[in-house]
């Protein structure tokens, strides 16, 4: 503990210091090696001392701008056709900074969830792709990942740009690396990726407090989300009560049961191995490849002064999730491997014994309370460190439904990783965004929610880098197990979410790869393919190619005497039918899932397809491709494939 409070006086020393009054002028992005998106005005900032002047130069241009009462600065210098290198330089009063070889040209924030994150190194014939990546007209700078509760001015962790080559393409995300690359084909200019992605988050984290306040269903976790800024000890008690009442919701599974506030000789707890860790290394075969929620508890005893001290708890690292009580109030809430370290509130403990309970919540790999015993301790202000030891466990019951997340949640919160990886790009110049997201969202309950998100998704991040940004959206690729019959899917609900999305926004642009996933891997590593799409509905969105983006798009489905005539449009050529006499994967479906059934599809000229049934009349919808991993055959002439779509029979 004294070392703690040591390390925490150094910071603060340090931060008084001179040397910290030598932090870069300019904002962590503005770097060496970087790229500025040309044929527009550069906004440049960062932070100096208070009213300082700043001077900015690039090239033959030099502005200045004067530092408000808390330090930041902002200023634009004129617009630049692409070329380079250049170098930036900021100064103000004795201090300067300079970023060298600094190019102008396309910049691209590619972001979203582990398959935009996803690594060259990790995709086909890796080896040679890195091996022949030299290219010193396209860069890539990775932001760390990060979370706030509260929209940051900067980065926590520096920025590096990279330039493409055999030492460090291996790491650039795949699918904008890819992207830029065949884009660079036709657009012969420098390219630059901003990649900003966390695997497994949702659509929501990325989001700011404005955006989701104008959807219902966000006010209570934003309101939570405000308090956990101001008031954490407070905020986590709040969100023990949710959690609670969604545990209490579950009876008929749990029985009643309450382990949080379970009395200290309740039967049903098995002592833990001393060392915890991870509970598929304890040698209990049920736990072997358990992934699911565990109960832990442990007992500390207090004398009367002990309890009266401010306390905090330690207990190291938690994979995935934990909710913590003491005395059975939920005094914790933690997302992730990073330490847990709760403040306690006053006169929660007391003299005598006191409960710790922790809930853990494993979603996939290894899961429990790991790392050294010397971790886990309750550590009183007196430099008093109490070992928490002699731990038990319980399982929970099977059938549970899946637990809310809450709103600090990195994953599944709202705005945190807006607010620390998006937020601190403050204006910098985009040519446009490429978001690969969406799998965390498509479960049946959810995915029906994602066109209105995406769209405003689209509109927030407009807002914020001040311009008419256009988006090029990946559309989730088929995985997941082939199906004989129909079935509702949330997989092809999200998709023609993305659909519906992009058609309705204007100046978006839909790579579709149903052809082109894994349906036993969530990570294809075919992300070359992906690249092309991106590039091509770029050529089409951003620079105004007259060619179709994504292949054939659904446009009417109308009943006629024989049959319902679905018509395609915005394909080049014509359609043509892959592998087989006629199109698979046409459904006519009623009001309800059990109405839907699978229909014979004959391709017409035109980009029609006429669907017979014995009974047409009360079909009220079409579907296609409608699957977690569905086999679609159906193509134009520039192999896209036509995606999966729903559309009401007229």
């Amino acid at each position: 503990m004294k070392s703690l409070v040591f390390a925490i006086l150094a910071v603060a020393v340090a931060a008084s210091c001179p040397a910290a009054a030598e932090a870069p002028l300019m904002s962590a992005i503005f770097g060496e090696h970087a790229v500025l998106q040309r044929d527009r005005p550069i906004h440049v900032y960062g932070r100096a001392a208070a009213g300082q002047e700043v001077t900015v130069s690039l090239a033959n241009a030099t502005v200045r701008a004067k530092a408000d009462a808390q330090g930041a600065w902002s200023l634009t210098l004129p617009a630049m056709s692409a070329g380079g290198p250049f170098t930036l330089t900021a100064r103000a009063g004795a201090r300067s900074q300079t970023a060298n070889d600094v190019l102008v040209g396309d910049v691209w924030l590619c972001s979203g969830q582990s398959n935009m994150e996803w690594p060259v190194r990790m995709t086909l014939d890796a080896g040679s792709e890195a091996a022949l990546s030299a290219n010193g007209r396209i860069r890539h700078v990775t932001i760390a990942r990060a979370n706030s509760a509260a929209p940051r001015a900067d980065f926590d962790a520096p920025l590096e740009w990279r330039v493409a080559g055999p030492a460090t393409t291996e790491n650039f995300s795949a699918t904008c690396y890819y992207f830029v690359r065949e884009l660079q084909k036709t657009v012969d200019v420098p390219q630059g990726i901003i990649s900003s992605n966390w695997g497994g988050s949702r659509i929501e984290p990325w989001m700011s407090e404005a955006a989701l306040r104008q959807i219902p269903g966000y006010q209570q976790p934003l309101e939570l989300l405000g308090e956990y800024r101001v008031n954490k000890p407070v905020a986590f008690s709040h969100w023990g009560e949710i959690w609670q009442k969604w545990w209490n919701e579950q009876r008929t599974v749990t029985g009643g049961k309450q382990p949080w506030a379970a009395a200290a000789n309740e039967a049903g707890w098995t002592p833990a191995p001393a060392g915890l860790g991870y509970w598929e290394t304890w040698n209990v075969p049920a736990l072997g490849r358990y992934d699911g929620m565990m109960w832990f508890r442990a007992q500390v005893k207090l004398d009367q002064a002990q309890a009266k001290q401010p306390a905090q708890l330690l207990l190291g690292r938690v994979d995935d999730v934990d909710v913590t009580w003491v005395n059975g109030r939920a005094v914790g809430n933690s997302f992730g491997d990073a330490q847990r370290l709760y403040a306690l509130p006053q006169k929660l403990l007391k003299a005598g014994d006191n409960l710790i309970v922790v809930n853990v919540h494993d979603f996939w790999g290894e899961g429990g309370i790991h790392g050294p015993a010397s971790e886990r301790a309750l550590l009183l202000a007196d430099g008093t460190r109490i070992p928490l030891a002699d731990w038990s466990y319980q399982v929970a019951p099977k059938g549970l439904g899946w637990p809310p997340h809450a709103p600090w949640e990195s994953l599944s919160g709202v705005s945190v990783l807006y607010n620390a990886m998006i937020a601190p790009l403050g204006k910098y110049g985009l040519r446009g965004v490429a978001w690969y997201q969406g799998e965390a969202n498509a479960g049946l309950d959810d995915a029906h929610k994602y066109q209105a998100l995406l769209a405003a998704w689209m509109a927030d991040w407009r807002r914020q880098f001040d311009a008419p940004l256009p988006f090029l959206i990946v559309q989730l690729a088929n995985f997941g197990p082939l199906v004989n019959t129909p079935v509702d899917s949330g997989w092809a609900q999200l998709r023609d979410a993305q659909r519906r999305a992009v058609a309705a926004d204007g100046n978006a642009g839909l790579a579709v790869t149903i052809d082109i996933g894994n349906r036993d891997d969530i990570h294809p590593a075919n992300k070359q393919d992906v690249g092309k799409r991106l590039a091509r509905a770029a050529r089409h969105v951003v620079y105004g190619e007259k060619i179709s983006p994504s292949g054939a798009q659904p446009g009417s489905a109308r009943r006629g005497e024989d049959g319902v005539l679905v018509t395609l449009g915005d394909f080049e050529g014509k359609l043509l039918v892959i592998g087989a006499k006629e199109p698979s994967g046409f459904e006519l479906c009623g009001a309800t899932q059990d109405t839907c059934r699978f229909v014979r599809a004959q391709l017409r000229d035109g980009g029609k397809v006429l669907l017979t049934d014995t009974d047409t009349r009360n079909a009220t919808r079409v579907r296609f491709c409608w699957a977690d991993s569905p086999l679609c055959n159906l193509y134009d002439n520039t192999a896209l494939p036509v995606g999966p779509f729903e559309l009401a029979v007229q």
